[in-house]
């Protein structure tokens, strides 16, 4: 993805004003540079710890520190406290440890944690006072063991358990898209086989493995020092490597005509939705209910293009259908006047590690012309694509069998699959009720897992193995990390 937007990015952006504060940040990022996906177990190298660690120091100094205009009110800015802080990832060793990785850079070890005993000795925790915060795992409820290696099997897309979805993006293999592509670069991926015959045969160099050839090529560029044929790898081909891969992608994430193949994005909807609203309920209500402010997820970024799509952030530029780069992030910060009235969101994106050279950048979202988008309105747009409980993930997809069949009523079970939404409406120009009923069930399932968990135990998604090398059609129904 090569993201050049800067422009675009300055269009209509609001200036923060000085009684603008900050009352939470949703942070979905995906993991640093890691092995190729052609040959198991795929690992995350120290590139990618780098990558991930350098985007984590850049959030804590952006977020955490007391100096910034930023700063999330209330956080603790050295030493955690993990009620005000969730980070999750799913049962993979890629993910699960950039998330690790991006949890210290967050915060770091500190000596301010030392504790003072009863008989006047001075006791430091271990490595120099090392904050140990959990990442919480998503898993499978179908009963089957999480692996360390999960990022060298398929990978779970959105839609994966989900029929409805699996159906639509195979459905991209007989459109003309697709086809037209397949028939138009024969002999461009033929023309790679001295680079990649070690790995993919004749037979399968072609734009149906757009992605894993793209994928096993890049990873070669950074990692291998000397590459067969590398004279064939001009600036031209990795280019149109990378531009048929964006192509090949984002077909198989997001269908303007079939929403449904985009269920991962509308998943993520719900998981910001359910998280921002419980900031701002224990922000502005009366009660002396808590919530985090911080959330960061580590995810696919086949739910980026799959988001992407929903957002209609390709309406912006044709740069939001590319696979982001490692360590990309994309943020939705809930800001509010000083008296936490008119509370509003505000997305940023970030193509790659977010540093200082490189900051995430205000887009506008759902077509609009402004950057930041007024509570309501907000949620207004995204309840149009987001899955908010069970009934709606069933419907959906088409599923009626095990959890569905109770959620749906389908067996006389008494189970409506909505959570009830908590009835207290905010003060000083929060949430109406009217908009608490429109994402009302996300408040009670705010667990360890979120509503990822729900999606997941509804569909009793398992991790399926691949062989050493990810090709053929079943491919089409992962996203992968």
């Amino acid at each position: 993805m090569e993201l050049t937007l800067t422009t675009l990015a300055l269009l209509s952006a609001l200036p923060l004003g000085s009684a603008e504060k900050v009352l939470g940040t949703y942070i979905f990022h995906r993991h640093g540079d890691r092995t190729t996906k052609s040959y198991s177990p795929v690992t995350l190298t120290p590139l990618g710890q780098e990558q991930v660690f350098a985007s984590g120091s850049y959030y804590r100094n952006l977020y955490l520190s007391p100096a910034s205009a930023l700063h999330i009110s209330g956080i603790n800015p050295t030493i955690v406290d993990l009620s005000q802080l969730t980070i999750t990832a799913p049962v993979d060793n890629v993910l699960q440890n950039s998330a690790q990785v991006f949890a210290q850079a967050l915060y770091p070890a500190t000596s301010l944690s030392a504790q003072t005993l009863a008989n006047g000795t001075k006791v430091e925790g271990p490595l120099s006072g090392y904050q140990y915060i959990p990442v919480n795992t998503v898993s499978s409820s179908s009963g089957a063991s999480s692996n360390a290696d999960s990022e060298s099997n398929e990978w779970l897309q959105g839609g994966s358990g989900c029929g409805a979805a699996v159906v639509s993006s195979n459905s991209y293999f007989t459109s003309s898209p697709y086809l037209d592509a397949l028939s138009q670069t024969q002999g461009f991926y033929q023309s790679f086989l001295p680079v990649i015959q070690s790995t993919f045969p004749s037979d399968k160099a072609s734009f149906k493995n757009a992605y894993t050839i793209y994928d096993y090529v890049h990873v070669s560029t950074i990692h291998n020092a000397s590459i067969p044929s590398s004279d064939l790898l001009t600036a031209s081909t990795l280019h149109q490597l990378q531009t048929r891969a964006d192509q090949h992608e984002f077909g198989l994430a997001y269908n303007a005509s079939e929403p449904v193949r985009a269920i991962a994005g509308s998943v993520l909807a719900g998981e910001v939705l359910q998280f921002l609203n419980s900031t701002l309920l224990a922000q502005t209500s009366s009660s002396s209910t808590s919530a985090p402010v911080l959330g960061v997820q580590f995810g696919a970024y086949a739910s980026f293009l799959s988001f992407f799509g929903l957002a209609s952030l390709p309406q912006v530029s044709d740069d939001f259908t590319g696979v982001v780069d490692y360590a990309s992030s994309l943020t939705f910060e809930l800001i509010s006047d000083d008296d936490d009235s008119n509370p509003g969101v505000r997305f940023l994106f970030s193509n790659g590690t977010a540093s200082t050279a490189n900051p995430p950048e205000e887009f506008p979202l759902f077509g609009q012309d402004k950057t930041v988008l007024p509570w309501d309105e907000f949620v207004g747009q995204m309840e149009k694509f987001a899955i908010k409980d069970t009934v709606s993930w069933c419907k959906a997809c088409g599923e009626t069998t095990g959890t569905c069949a109770v959620a749906l009523g389908l067996t006389g079970g008494s189970g409506n699959g909505t959570a009830t939404a908590a009835g207290e409406t905010q003060k000083r120009g929060g949430m109406s009720l009217a908009v608490a009923g429109v994402i009302g069930a996300l408040v009670t399932l705010v667990v360890v897992l979120g509503f990822e968990g729900l999606v997941m135990a509804v569909a009793g998604l398992r991790v399926v193995k691949k062989g050493a090398v990810r090709m053929g059609p079943d491919m089409t129904q992962d996203v992968k990390a």
